[in-house]
């Protein structure tokens, strides 16, 4: 089966069954033309002031050819829980996935456990496969896992960080593929020259619409050296069982659980700054009130709304936050 998912789940039960998995982000975003699906959604009725990437989401699934389309109900977009139903009356199948409210309850074992049994019998696929999957992809995580500690050390950009560990929600479809890709990058990386930035970024929040972000700042002598969400995608260091790594994973759980995770990589690869990506008419804007309370180190806020490149209001500001972290660092931000 061809099967579309709405953001990091416990793949594993697609790839043990023998599925093709399909992360419906990455088919959005990298498209020829993203803007595409976002009209098309506003055709069938979507409205405006509703986030660009559920109505990419939903019309890459009518565009596309999917047997079944597995929904985050809980702990990722408030709005796919609506858009699953709108999806039903069409016709697709729907498996529904539940993250637990709260990773730290003393009920979140079984409440996840129970998720991915429900999971994996949808599917029909035994249990045992699922844990034996598991651990085979861990191979590949350890090695996403050197990935981000060669962009500490600037061997990886922060846009080539992004790329892998955000394809890690479903490894390109293919983790096989993917593996050997990921061999050759490594092997190539290791021998390149260090990119030595002066300013030291962290990027936090939702992977962004906006596609030159990445690129732009390393116009002033910055780089991005943490990429937050990405980062989980690749369920880090998974030596637990599946069960304890998707209870470590912090995207689908409370913010005090990611703001622990920002400080503790914030201070491990000394950064000077936080840039937070907030995406239009999301709920996680609410956030950036609570990592701007409890982060210790200066954060800038940029929004998204829709695919394209960033706007001149934010290119501005990005600039301006960067000179004041120079002048703050004593750091020359054009010295490459």
């Amino acid at each position: 089966m061809r099967v579309g998912i709405t953001t990091t789940v416990p793949v594993e039960v697609l790839f043990a069954g023998g599925h093709t998995a399909v992360d419906l982000n990455n088919i959005f975003i990298t498209s020829s033309s993203p803007m595409r699906y976002v009209n098309n959604a506003h055709e069938c009725g979507f409205p405006r002031s509703l986030c660009s990437w559920i109505k990419g989401q939903y019309s890459v699934i009518i565009d596309g050819s999917f047997d079944a389309v597995v929904a985050v109900t809980t702990g990722d977009c408030s709005n796919t829980d609506a858009m699953a139903e709108l999806l039903a009356d069409k016709g697709v199948t729907i498996c529904r996935f539940a993250y637990p409210a709260d990773n730290n309850s003393k009920y979140a074992r079984n409440e996840l456990s129970e998720q991915i049994k429900r999971f994996a019998a949808f599917f029909s696929v035994p249990l045992e496969k699922v844990e034996e999957q598991f651990i085979r992809l861990r191979s590949i995580r350890n090695k996403l896992y050197r990935l981000d500690e060669l962009t500490i050390k600037g061997l990886v950009s922060g846009a080539e960080n992004h790329i892998w560990l955000v394809s890690a929600s479903d490894f390109n479809s293919n983790p096989q593929r993917y593996e050997s890709e990921l061999d050759s990058f490594l092997a190539e990386a290791e021998k390149r020259t260090p990119f030595n930035a002066g300013i030291r970024l962290g990027y936090v929040g939702v992977p962004p619409i906006i596609t030159d972000l990445y690129q732009h700042v390393r116009k002033y002598n910055a780089e991005f050296l943490f990429n937050e969400v990405q980062r989980q995608f690749s369920i880090p260091l998974a030596d637990k069982d599946i069960y304890g790594a998707y209870l470590d994973y912090t995207y689908p759980y409370g913010i005090f659980g990611r703001i622990e995770d920002i400080c503790r990589q914030a201070q491990s690869r000394k950064l000077h700054g936080l840039v937070h990506y907030v995406q239009s008419f999301c709920h996680r804007q609410i956030h950036d009130i609570l990592l701007k309370k409890y982060l210790t180190i200066p954060v800038l806020t940029i929004e998204g709304d829709t695919p394209g490149i960033l706007d001149e209001r934010s290119k501005i500001r990005l600039e301006s936050f960067i000179e004041m972290l120079a002048e703050k660092n004593k750091i020359d931000k054009y010295s490459y």
